[in-house]
């Protein structure tokens, strides 16, 4: 397994002031096997990007990154910032770049040559299930996956988010059945119930998820990602350890 910290990870430090660029040598030392930046997290992007990309490369550690925005617009058109953020992750040296599905609904026209400028980059696109009913359900992921395959489109995939299941209200395991041929990449979180509804936990043995016996369920040569904010590096280690020893035991079945 290659287990990537999301930067959400140290969401009090970034708070506080810290840069997406200064995590990078706290989780090598972490013993991950690399970083996925959030676009909300920076600052300036152009001045910390190639930054980036140099101090992971130093470091051999994979670069991820998280785009908190849609592919297709409110009328169904090709959001025109993608080229922005790809442009971005060039910079970033990243292998994966995410995003949300957004009014595919809408769309009219053909999908391949709307897409093929960033299917055929040598960047892996994704989309992953956020926590809304246009983005988040199985059904609207599936039918916009499905289309892809359709257009012999390559390149893209799936981030499947453990935790996000909970906010739209759908069973984790039967969409992770429903979406297993598509998953390039994991999520994992774990949520708990309060009384304004879900909040994501800080620990993945609490919460509603049986996160275990999730990863027995998932893909296993894929990429995983702790996303969720721990107070100390010591538990971020804990959790790390966790994850592996989960991982191995799935594989030993």
């Amino acid at each position: 397994m290659k287990l990537i910290i999301n930067t959400l990870v140290f969401e009090s430090d970034v708070k506080s002031g810290a840069s997406q660029l200064s995590l990078i040598d706290r989780i090598k030392k972490l013993g991950a096997d690399g970083i996925e930046v959030r676009r909300e997290y920076f600052s300036d992007i152009d001045s910390e990007a190639p930054k980036i990309a140099s101090a992971a490369n130093k470091n051999h550690l994979l670069v991820n990154y998280s785009v908190p925005d849609v592919i297709f617009l409110e009328d169904g058109s090709i959001n025109p910032k993608l080229d922005q953020y790809f442009q971005e992750a060039v910079a970033l040296g990243v292998d994966k770049i995410k995003f949300n599905i957004g009014h595919f609904d809408k769309f009219a026209g053909d999908l391949k040559k709307a897409l093929e400028k960033f299917t055929t980059s040598t960047i892996q696109m994704n989309i992953e299930n956020d926590q809304s009913r246009l983005s988040g359900t199985s059904k609207n992921i599936l039918q916009f996956l499905n289309a892809t395959r359709t257009a012999r489109i390559n390149n893209l995939d799936y981030v499947y988010d453990l935790g996000n299941w909970a906010f739209v209200g759908e069973n984790a395991s039967d969409a992770a059945a429903s979406l297993h041929g598509f998953i390039d990449y994991v999520h994992l979180k774990n949520v708990i119930q309060t009384n304004s509804g879900f909040a994501t936990s800080d620990d993945l043995n609490s919460g509603l998820y049986d996160w275990k016996a999730m990863v027995d369920q998932l893909p296993q040569n894929v990429e995983y990602a702790l996303e969720y904010p721990m107070s100390s590096d010591e538990i971020i280690s804990d959790q790390m350890r966790m994850v592996r020893n989960a991982a191995r035991s799935s594989v030993e079945k």
